[in-house]
This record gives C-alpha cells, structure tokens and sequence, in this order.
C-alpha cells in the first residue's frame, strides 16, 4: 500500500481539530408528508419554510457514505463501502453518493459544495432563523472533507469513484454494493483544467462562508454563524493550491475527461474557462488581491464565455459569473473591477429570461425550459435560474428589475412546490401528493434492476427532502421509478432549492405553496400511458385520437377520396376526347 503523502496527514488532521458545532439535542427529523397538507400555525420565521429548509438538509444525511456518525439521523441508513481507496493508498471513506446510484463524482460535488457555501454566505440569517446552521455546517463538512482527502498532494486530485461492477447496474442496498471500486485521478502530467478549477472554487467560497467573509451586508444578511478561523485557513489552503494546478499543470489546460475517458458518459464538461473564472473570483474575495481579481476578467475574455451564457448548473457556470462579478465589485471596490459593466451583462441575461426571450422558454405548465439542458432533470435549469435571479434583486439597478426578477423567481419556486396542472411539490415526504418513487437504489428497498418498478410495490423508505428530476415539457409527471429523468434525485438537485429556502425562510412570512394542495390532487390528474425521454421510450409512438376523432377523419378522407376520384375521370375523359370535337390527345 503507497504510503499517504504528509500534505494530506496534516490537512486532514487540522480539519479534524476544527471542531464542528454542536447538533442540537433532540434532532430535527422531517414530519410525516400528511403535515405538509396542513396550513402552518404562522409567526416568524415561518416554520413552514423552516422545516421545509430542514427536510433539504436532510437529504444530504440521506446520501452519506462511508462509517456514519453517532449523531445519524436516518434510521434506515447503514455504514458503507468504509475501506474506500485504501487498495490504492487514499482514504477515500466518507463523502456522499452522487445520486440515485452509488458513484462518487468530484466536478459535480465541487458545484454543490460551492452552490452551499455561496448561498449560505449571503443568506445565512436562513439558516440560523431555522435552527439549521448545525446541520449546514455538518454537511458541508462531509463533502469538504472526503474532498480535501481526495487532494492528497498539490497535483492530484481524485476526480471519481466509479462502480465496480462494469455496467454500473447493481441495484440495492448500501450494505452490499460491490467493491473495491476503480479510483480515477488527474495528476500535472495527465490535468484537469475544470475538476481542479471546480474544486477550487469550492473550498474557495466555503472558505469565504467559515471565514465570514461576506459581500455586501447591506444587500444581504449576514453569513450563517458556522464561523471558523481554522478550518477556514484549511479550505483557502486548498483552494490557492488546486487553483494553481489547474492554471499551471504541466500538462496544459484540458477538460479533466481528455485524462479520465470514463467520466466523459457521467459528468463529461464542456470547458473549463467558466471553473476558472469562478476559482478566480472567489479567491479574489478571499485573498483581496487585483490580480486574482484581473484573472478572472481575463477569463471571461479569453475563453468568450459571453458566448455560453446558458445556463447555470454542474457543468456550466457562466450565467452565475456576471452576478458574482458584481457582488465582489460591490464588496471590494479596490480589485479594478467595473461594477456597472458587470450588471449590465447580468440584467441582460435576466432580461431575456423574464420576457421569454431566451435562452430558455416558458412552457404551457409555466416552468422555465432550456432544450437540450432540461430535458434529463427539468427542474433544477429552472431552480437554479431563480436561485440567480433572488441572489441578484438587492443590486438590480432599477426597482422594475426588482419586481420583475423576483416575480419570475418566485413563479419557479412556487411551479417545484405544487403550483403545476399535477399539483405536485417535486420534493419528496413534504405532502401527499410528493413523488412517491423516486429513483434511488439505497430507499427503493429492491435488488433486482429488472424489477425496479414492481419490486417492491411501494418505495421501502421515504427519501426525505430529495428534490427529484422534475416533468417533461408537457408538464407530466408520471412517477415511475425506472423513469430516471422524472424521478431521480441528486445532490445538486437540492442545492438552489436550499438557497432559496434559506431566502424564503428570512423574507416569506406566507407558507410554501404545497400548503394549499387537497391531499389525492395528483393522482385525480396523474397522466395516463408512459413517458417518452430517455429512460422510458414507450410513450413516444405518438397520441391516439379519439373515437370521435377517428370517425371525422374517415369521413374527411372518404370525402377527399370522392373528389380526387371525380376530378381524375373528369381529366381522362378530357384527355380522350375524340379529335372532331376540336382537341387531339395531346390536347
């Protein structure tokens, strides 16, 4: 076994003495969904909003790996897979599984733990208001820690953990997934740009958060109060070393797939200018420092990142990069940064949004749709772009934009949580009409693929706080385990919901929507026949008319019949017609 080098001894031992705050005593625990059906007693904070902030969090408890703590809250949960990577020398243990199945992906978690941090540093108040800082802070820990052992020296980084068994079909529990597990790394001959970036960028913006670092307090509350001079020092450390690998590696700059293949059909980016952009500015935050600051500038240019202005999740970053900009510029008017330029390209991104101008669109249901980006997990494009939009209100330049920013931002927010012709909240266990399969081999209870709808009948746990896939652009919304694209769920899924939680739980005295469903609304409107995407693809033979339909069709057709009939006798009797008569055959 290699031996682990010193650079990852003593990071992992000052993050270890960093001590965490304390959970409180008894635990929050998500209510029964039948809770969600009701209206909230009221006050303030909402504890409907509040508890809807603490389900989120929960979800993260859901997903852990590796030996949980004595504080676990998820009775059905297990230890798992807890000699991760000592076949190759890194400890690997801890850390959280990606989604439904049980892979580790690092570009992925690098966004969320970003997304967390970045959200909890500017709308922390949330969190405290809700008693959820303790849990914020321990599951920001998790990731953050499985993340700095995946750094075990300057120039590695473990970029996925994969499934060990080659079609990556094991479905079932956490107490029998296949192992041990191939460990894929990018090193300074074999880079990559955007993992390393990314990771950055994480440690960056949570070192920012544990640092009470914030932006502008006058537009934004004060961070969560998880402040942590130590562990904040360890985060920073990271992030200036990773984001130095992924300017300098010896081996260029390259998408981290061009090193690992494999990760290309899972997490596969399309560039690493945006990574770089966002390791920048949060470094530039951190640090103070205008060139870090000018790097960052550089980036936007060098790599035309105007150009890509889409859509803000894992693998793109760029729509968040204008908002970002003009927070640190708000914040730190000495780096040399342009605050107004930097707004003017953020409102004409969010301009397009709210009138329907692109780059997404508004479907018939009312959810915010990007084609090609949307149509795999609907919801979280949509979530995500609102979560921009409330971040960037307080510094809108005009109070129109104000208005019309939030309004849109909240139309999303109130579409995930049950405001959609299924009259389903997307977030599973917050009310009766709440996805009741969602697709997740750890709560599914089953151990057979091939009968992952039927086996069990009923989901055997209920997936707490899990933000799933979302409906397809029809606005159905099928609930079929299999249905991966619907169902899902994901750690990057929950993310903008937690932020906008968080804002919601500060600023939002009236309940979440789903408050007001009548419990068996979704399944008096649940859609008949099976979904078409890419999952599922029995539903795509297109619609069937009616009986009705079918008839006034026939009788059309039997009509154009006639006349095409007639109208061709007419023309062969012309064409025929004896030549005494004036016209020849050629006539």
């Amino acid at each position: 076994m290699r031996v682990i080098p010193v650079f990852f001894t003593l990071h992992a031992v000052a993050a270890l003495v960093s001590a965490q705050l304390a959970l409180p005593i008894p635990p929050f625990l998500p209510a029964n969904a039948s809770s969600g059906a009701e209206p909230s007693a009221g006050g303030y904070p909402n504890p409907a909003w509040a508890n809807l902030l603490g389900d989120l969090i929960y979800f993260y408890d859901e997903q852990r790996s590796g030996t949980l703590p004595s504080t676990n809250r998820v009775p059905w949960r297990n230890d798992s897979l807890i000699l991760e990577g000592l076949d190759v020398g890194i400890d690997l243990t801890g850390g959280f599984y990606d989604a439904g199945d049980f892979s580790k992906d690092t570009f992925p978690l690098s966004f969320v733990l970003m997304s967390l941090c970045w959200g909890a540093t500017d709308f922390g108040k949330g969190y405290d208001l809700a008693n959820q800082t303790a849990y914020l802070d321990d599951t920001l820990r998790w990731g953050l820690d499985w993340l700095i052992k995946a750094h075990p020296n300057a120039t590695t980084l473990v970029v996925m953990v994969a499934s060990a068994d080659k079609d990556g079909s094991y479905w079932g529990g956490d107490r029998s997934i296949p192992s041990p597990r191939p460990v894929f790394t990018i090193t300074n001959d074999n880079p990559g740009t955007d993992a390393a970036a990314g990771a950055a960028a994480a440690f960056a913006a949570c070192s920012n958060l544990y640092a009470n670092r914030a932006f502008d307090n006058k537009a934004y509350s004060a961070p969560a109060s998880l402040k942590n001079d130590s562990y904040a020092s360890t985060l920073l450390s990271h992030a200036q070393t990773l984001y130095t690998f992924a300017a300098n590696a010896t081996g260029g700059r390259k998408t981290y797939q061009t090193s690992v293949p494999q990760a290309a059909s899972i997490y596969g980016s399309s560039g690493y200018g945006d990574e770089l952009a966002m390791a920048a500015l949060f470094l530039a935050q951190a640090t103070g420092s205008p060139a870090t600051y000018q790097e960052a500038e550089s980036y936007w240019t060098k790599y035309d990142l105007a150009s890509s202005n889409r859509v803000f999740n894992w693998d793109s970053k760029t729509p968040g990069l204008p908002v970002l900009f003009a927070q640190v510029n708000q914040a730190n008017s000495g780096l040399g940064g342009n605050l107004t330029t930097w707004m003017a390209v953020a409102e004409s991104y969010f301009d397009d949004i709210v009138n329907n101008k692109g780059p997404g669109f508004t479907t018939g249901d009312g959810l915010l749709f990007f084609d090609g980006d949307s149509d795999d997990a609907s919801l979280n494009p949509a979530l995500n772009t609102a979560m921009l939009l409330e971040r960037y209100v307080p510094i809108a330049s005009t109070p129109e934009k104000q208005v019309a920013y939030q309004t849109f931002a909240k139309s999303q927010v109130d579409y995930a949580l049950g405001k959609n012709t299924m009259s389903v909240p997307y977030i599973v266990g917050v009310n009766p009409n709440s996805p009741q399969n969602p697709h997740s081999a750890m709560a599914s209870g089953g151990i057979n693929v091939d009968e992952i709808d039927t086996v069990p009948a009923q989901e055997a746990y209920v997936l707490y706080g899990a933000v799933v896939g979302g409906p397809d652009k029809r606005g159905r919304f099928f609930d079929i385990r299999s249905d991966w694209p619907q169902t899902e769920v994901a750690l990057d899924y929950n993310a903008p919901m937690l932020t906008l939680a968080a804002m919601h739980t500060i600023g939002d005295t009236k309940d979440p929507y789903f408050t007001a469903l009548k419990e068996g609304a979704y399944a008096q409107v649940k859609p008949k026949g099976q979904p078409c995407d890419a999952a599922i693809r029995d539903g795509c033979q297109g619609h069937r008319l009616s009986k009705k339909a079918t008839i006034a069709m026939a009788i059309v057709l039997a009509v154009v019949g006639l006349v095409v009939v007639g109208l061709s006798a007419w023309y062969l009797a012309l064409l025929f017609r004896p030549a005494h008569l004036g016209l020849s055959k050629a006539g």
